[in-house]
């Protein structure tokens, strides 16, 4: 139990095996439940698994030795998710600000219970006709492989031609088969080698077509708004000794700990992964001069003046007048740490100094305090806002550094889009139009089966290697996600064509730029800073975020 006991430090939980627990169900946060549903519903999903390149190119599908074996999306992203955010050795992740990564996750494990129950019974099916049949089977799988093969023909006389040859081999098969000079019970099973897998066949369409249901029911329910919280029993240990169900209820503690994280990583051009890119900057940078002549100002550090705009913007959300006015805002200290903008990994806080995923306490303020010029990490004071159930998040970075005898505030405002409209497509009906029996000058649509042969086929495939996940892999083929991953900055999109969360971002941008200012005004003026350089070059600020100079409207430089 060595390696759990890792796991539980890494995780910063400390809690052991109770009896009585409860199976888990997905969280619930307001402001973070549509994006995190709508990245969720990918689990449920039934079509080919290329089709998420479409929200990232980066996402790549890697094929395997076998087409028949292929993963469909739901089942690609479900293994996909679970390896990179779930594994004992797994690289680091990055925040999903606007979402809830535990909920995927969680959504992800109970779509992959619902094809588990699928599956095993389907592995049933495979043992009865598979292993009594096995001859006749394997010719099935045989031709199946091969209509796939053919059918990925680019050249449609070569796929018309491939086809005919495979209806020929059929028949030829069924011929051969016929000619095979057996008698009695031998000949019985000759002749029942060929038929008895259609029988099998048609048990698993049964168990498939239901399964395929249910799993459009709950993508459904995702993007609709509702849908039940997701159930994961596996992840309850049954007694002191379940080792898997242990491991799997600490990587999920594991993922909320590094959620919580207060490391970022700044990726250059890419801006601060997670937050989005750099938008705005407004820069009051004045010298520091006694206010008395003749005394000298009273020490102070640059951490003083961040802890008194931590206070207060922790009041951005109450005003003067009975508004809609801000949303309660998330201020935390940030470390930010630099990337390289094409980098495919970051790291995560190490050292003495560091508690979990996170930097003391002490470590922020000895960076805040110390760490201003050359390498090294950079404190940053976040003002962060979800918005539009998180399809928005505006972040306000704000960092104080003294050089010599200049005292700077910056200000940057970052602002990370909606996720790629490809989440947001749901099941679509399966029909094809016939003609009225009664009225045949008019067409009519009929639904079809949500399950058709070859994915009858397939899924029976890959039923009993589903026990052996890495071998499947390596036949069926995997997903490969973006990296840095994060669940949420990987799929955004740019905010600026929505004209709405345009307007909430650069309205969020003058109160919170205000409120720091003054802050740290009060903090000079205490401690005997003459602050008339300072008010006056706030007050130009102040008239920059609001100007009325004309402009491109619409239109930004990103």
């Amino acid at each position: 139990m060595a390696g759990l006991d890792d796991l539980r430090r890494a995780a910063g939980v400390e809690f052991d095996f109770a009896p009585g627990a409860q199976v888990p169900l997905s969280s619930v946060s307001s402001g973070k439940t549509g994006v995190s549903h709508a990245i969720a519903s990918v689990a449920y999903r039934d079509v080919a698994p290329k089709d998420i390149c479409e929200a990232n190119d980066a996402a790549s599908f890697k094929p395997g030795k076998f087409s028949l074996l292929e993963p469909n999306l739901g089942e690609a992203f479900t293994r996909a998710v679970e390896v990179r955010m779930l594994a004992d050795d797994r690289k680091p992740l990055i925040q999903s600000f606007g979402a809830e990564p535990q909920m995927v996750v969680e959504h992800a494990l109970a779509a992959k219970r619902i094809r588990k129950q699928r599956d095993t019974r389907l592995t049933a099916i495979m043992l009865v006709f598979g292993l009594l049949f096995l001859p006749g089977v394997l010719i099935w799988l045989g031709l199946f492989q091969l209509r796939r093969t053919i059918a990925g023909a680019q050249d449609k006389r070569a796929g018309a031609f491939g086809m005919a040859l495979l209806v020929l081999l059929c028949g030829l098969i069924v011929f051969l088969v016929l000619q095979l000079p057996v008698t009695g019970v031998l000949q019985i099973y000759v002749l029942a080698m060929l038929p008895a897998p259609i029988l099998g066949w048609f048990l698993a369409r049964q168990i498939s077509e239901r399964t395929a249901a249910n799993l459009r029911a709950h993508w459904s329910d995702l993007l609709g708004g509702g849908g039940a919280g997701a159930r994961i029993p596996e992840a309850v240990p049954q007694n002191p000794n379940d080792a898997d169900a242990e491991r799997l209820r600490l990587g999920l503690a594991k993922l909320a700990a590094e959620q919580g994280s207060n490391l970022v990583h700044y990726a250059g051009p890419k801006g601060i992964l997670g937050m989005g890119v750099r938008w705005a900057s407004w820069q009051l940078a004045e010298e520091l001069r006694p206010k008395n002549p003749g005394r000298e100002i009273d020490p102070f550090r640059s951490w003083d003046v961040a802890r008194a705009m931590y206070d207060q913007l922790r009041m951005l959300e109450r005003g003067p007048l009975h508004t809609g006015g801000f949303s309660a805002p998330s201020i935390t200290h940030w470390v930010v740490r630099h990337v390289r903008e094409d980098a495919s990994a970051v790291s995560r806080p190490e050292g003495p100094n560091a508690e979990g995923y996170s930097f003391s306490n002490l470590e922020v303020q000895r960076i805040c305090n110390e760490q201003q010029f050359g390498s090294g990490d950079r404190h940053y004071l976040g003002v962060q806002f979800v918005l539009w159930d998180g399809e928005l998040v505006v972040t306000m970075m704000i960092t104080v550094t003294v050089l010599h005898h200049t005292l700077r505030i910056e200000v940057t405002a970052h602002a990370l889009g909606p996720i790629h409209d490809f989440f947001r497509k749901g099941p679509d009906t399966r029909t094809k139009e016939i003609r009225n029996p009664l009225r045949p000058w008019k067409k009519q649509k009929q639904p079809l089966p949500l399950v058709d042969a070859k994915e009858v086929v397939r899924l029976a495939a890959r039923a009993p290697l589903t026990w052996f996940p890495a071998r499947l892999d390596a036949f069926g083929g995997t997903l490969a996600l973006p990296e840095p991953f994060g669940l949420r900055h990987t799929w955004a999109t740019k905010p600026w064509n929505h004209r709405f969360m345009v307007d909430d971002a650069l309205r969020a941008a003058t109160p919170v730029l205000r409120v720091a200012h003054a802050a740290a005004l009060r903090v000079l003026d205490e401690h005997g800073v003459d602050i008339a350089p300072f008010e006056s070059r706030s007050q130009a600020l102040s008239g920059q975020v609001q100007t009325a100079e004309p402009k491109h409207a619409d239109r930004y430089n990103m």
